[in-house]
């Protein structure tokens, strides 16, 4: 049985959008001028001096909250098993960032405790990124390469190709973290949205498989040198198979053994994690037992395994960013300020989402800039976020930045008290750990099938970004990226899906007349949906499409008119007193107390409106004039979507409108919004041919208005018809 509908009955008169500015008042709203708002945002006063403490140090409002009883184990258990995946994952990354692996564990220390006091989110895990540290090597390798001299830089002197490497990598983080902060203070957080999902799938997609041919090396035991640039990934893949028989079996076992492991146990985590307390940290496991193994068989020796080697043993003293390479990283520093701050932010908008929590774009940015700054002082490379580290730190519990605190002060005792115990760990571990870990990037994989069935230029851009961010390096391919996903936008706003609509029998409703079977339209009556913004770059399409719609060019109509008038005005001067004899007088309707037709009238411009008398372009012409008949007298222009017109657009709508009303159609405008309505008065659109009680509140009071102003059309079916 079907559920009873309920049912509404408005009476009301029918409204122009004059009638209606006249029956309702409407508010004046004054908008402030730039030098008001330049005055609010200079006054200070305890209020806002107060707002200004709690949104730059946002720790004040969560500690004055924090429940000790409640969270404080939580944040301990959380801290420690993320402390163990940050380890691991810091050793493994600085890898990708062609640095020594010590310099990972810095990544995990410095910038968490800056984070700890200014950053919004509660639950995200602060430190290296695959991504982020293959950016970061990318120049490291370019200015400080393996197989060559290092580039013409006046800090160099004096330094070994890894300590030249670490002044890289600190300066490129250094200058990010500047420009993050630039950002915050400018209050640019809403840059992130320029970044899709899609776009930023398709480019951490393109980044795990450069991270996965980056740990071929580790993983086969070979000396390959580390590449950058364009196509960086073919003559690194080049390179491999070149090389590829002198394969170290030891390393090649231990990575596929380490993979399956790392691999089913991640697996039985996801399955049985509402029943675990903690997922089994089975990377660091892993990690612990080959640096036993090899310890113990002294792989280095015995079977020619590269290991991580002596590690770095306590904090170095504050060093400052390399002017030179500055000027030389500048481009690709600013993707990776874009890149670390639009997976942070959207990690963390997925957690507080979750625990009902609000972050702040712009603190997050001043957050991460200051923290990539102090930590880069400290020698340690950018820091973002890991979603694997974050969701550790949530799922054990974590509450607070707490547990953040707790995991960087774990690393810290590993690099003062117990780095030693690391430096027998084989390279080949941390890349098999790397790859293992890329399982969510390239799963990504399966967004293809399903973007290219449901919107086809989704599709175009994952790939586009992907494949530009594989073939032409990261920060190249996220330029791309950006491109592609600009023309998509300029696609559809420049080439939308215009409909004529009709009314739905029985309703104030109006739909597309492609879509119903059963439908209402009057005779003589075209309703045209417009379903974008009006711009420079679709003006042409609209007029195209319309002219299509309605079936006749009005320009073309308008020409064929005049000249048909010379003809008639040459016939009248040829028949003289007997016009009457070929029925030419039949032709006209006079509009004014005039009883004979003066020919000079028919000297006329364009605009045959202000003839003192009207043509009746559907009556019998003679034989030798033709003029296409035209049976619309009204056309109804939906501007329901269209959010803003700029000054070409409007331009072109006015010279449009025009043409139709001088062939005699009456043009209706509808639901057009009160800024582009406010704009059309500011811009002086209306005259004395367009007027302002062409505009309707809605398409049903046009349309009401329409049957009115023709009687002849009848209306049933059509709901309020007069």
């Amino acid at each position: 049985m079907a559920t009873p509908r309920r049912q509404y009955l408005v009476s009301r008169p029918v409204y122009s959008e004059d009638n209606f500015a006249e029956d309702h008042d409407k508010v004046c709203r004054t908008r402030k001028s730039i030098m008001d708002h330049v005055k609010d945002f200079l006054i200070c006063d305890s209020k806002r001096a107060k707002n200004a403490a709690l949104s730059f140090l946002p720790i004040i409002h969560w500690m004055r909250n924090y429940r000790v009883r409640e969270w404080l184990l939580g944040d301990v258990v959380s801290g420690i098993s993320t402390g163990l995946v940050a380890i691991m994952q810091g050793l493994a990354f600085s890898v990708l960032a062609s640095l020594p692996a010590s310099y990972g564990l810095y990544t995990a220390f410095f910038p968490v405790l800056i984070y700890f006091f200014l950053g919004t989110s509660r639950h995200i895990s602060v430190g290296s990124f695959p991504v982020l540290s293959l950016m970061v090597g990318a120049v490291v390798t370019r200015l400080v390469p393996e197989d060559g001299p290092a580039a013409n830089i006046t800090g160099f002197e004096g330094l070994n190709p890894d300590q030249q490497r670490v002044l890289v990598a600190s300066s490129v983080t250094f200058l990010a973290g500047l420009f993050q902060l630039v950002m915050g203070v400018l209050q640019m957080g809403f840059i992130v949205v320029y970044l899709s999902d899609t776009l930023v799938s398709g480019f951490t997609t393109a980044a795990a498989i450069h991270i996965l041919v980056s740990q071929l090396k580790f993983v086969l035991g070979l000396q390959v040198p580390g590449i950058s640039g364009p196509l960086s990934i073919i003559y690194t893949l080049e390179k491999i198979f070149v090389q590829i028989s002198s394969t170290n079996i030891c390393d090649l076992v231990m990575s596929i053994v380490i993979i399956v492991v790392v691999f089913l146990v991640k697996e039985l985590n996801d399955i049985f994690k509402a029943k675990l307390p903690v997922p089994i940290p089975i990377e660091v496991i892993m990690m612990v037992t080959a640096c036993g193994i090899s310890y113990e068989f002294d792989f280095e020796k015995t079977y020619n395994v590269s290991v991580v080697g002596k590690m770095v043993s306590g904090y170095e003293t504050p060093i400052a960013p390399n002017m030179e390479v500055f000027r030389e990283s500048a481009v690709e520093a600013f993707p990776i300020a874009i890149v670390g701050f639009a997976v942070a932010f959207s990690v963390a908008k997925v957690y507080s989402i979750k625990h009902d929590y609000a972050i702040d774009g712009n603190q997050e940015l001043i957050a991460f800039g200051i923290s990539n700054i102090f930590g880069a002082s400290f020698r340690s490379f950018a820091a973002s976020t890991a979603l694997s580290r974050t969701a550790v730190q949530e799922s054990a519990g974590g509450k607070t930045q707490i547990a953040g605190l707790i995991s960087a002060l774990m690393t810290m005792i590993v690099t003062l008290a117990l780095g030693f115990l690391l430096q027998p760990l084989p390279m080949s571990v941390l890349g098999a750990l790397v790859i293992v870990n890329l399982k969510g990037m390239l799963m990504q994989f399966r967004e293809v099938p399903y973007l290219l069935r449901r919107d086809k230029l989704e599709c175009v851009v994952w790939i586009g970004t992907c494949l530009g961010a594989i073939l032409l390096g990261l920060d190249l391919g996220l330029a791309v990226g950006l491109g592609v996903e600009l023309l998509s936008v300029i696609i559809r706003t420049q080439f939308p899906r215009f409909s004529v609509l009709v009314n739905i029998p029985g309703t104030d409703i109006y739909r597309d007349r492609k879509d119903y079977l059963h439908t209402f339209e009057p005779n003589g009556v075209k309703i045209f949906k417009i379903p974008s913004p009006l711009f420079f770059a679709n003006i042409d399409l609209f007029r195209e499409k319309l002219i299509e719609a309605v079936g006749f060019n009005p320009s073309r109509i308008l020409r064929k008119r005049t000249k048909a008038l010379r003809k008639i005005k040459k016939l009248l001067q040829e028949k003289g007193d007997h016009i009457s004899e070929g029925g030419l007088v039949d032709l006209f309707f006079q509009t004014d107390n005039k009883t004979s037709l003066d020919t000079k009238e028919l000297d006329l411009s364009l605009d045959l409106r202000d003839l003192p008398f009207r043509m009746d372009w559907n009556a019998e012409l003679p034989a030798n004039i033709s003029v296409p008949r035209v049976d619309l007298h009204s056309l109804i222009l939906d501007f329901s979507a269209v959010s803003f017109l700029d000054i070409s657009a409007l331009k072109g709508l006015k010279m449009m409108l025009k043409e139709f009303m001088r062939i005699d159609v009456d043009v209706y405008i509808v639901a057009c919004d009160a800024y582009v309505l406010e704009k059309l008065h500011m811009c002086m659109f209306f005259d004395n041919e367009i007027l302002t009680s062409m505009f309707f509140p809605t398409l049903h009071d046009a349309m009401l208005h329409v049957l009115e102003e023709h009687c002849g059309v009848k209306s049933k079916g059509l709901v309020g018809s007069l």
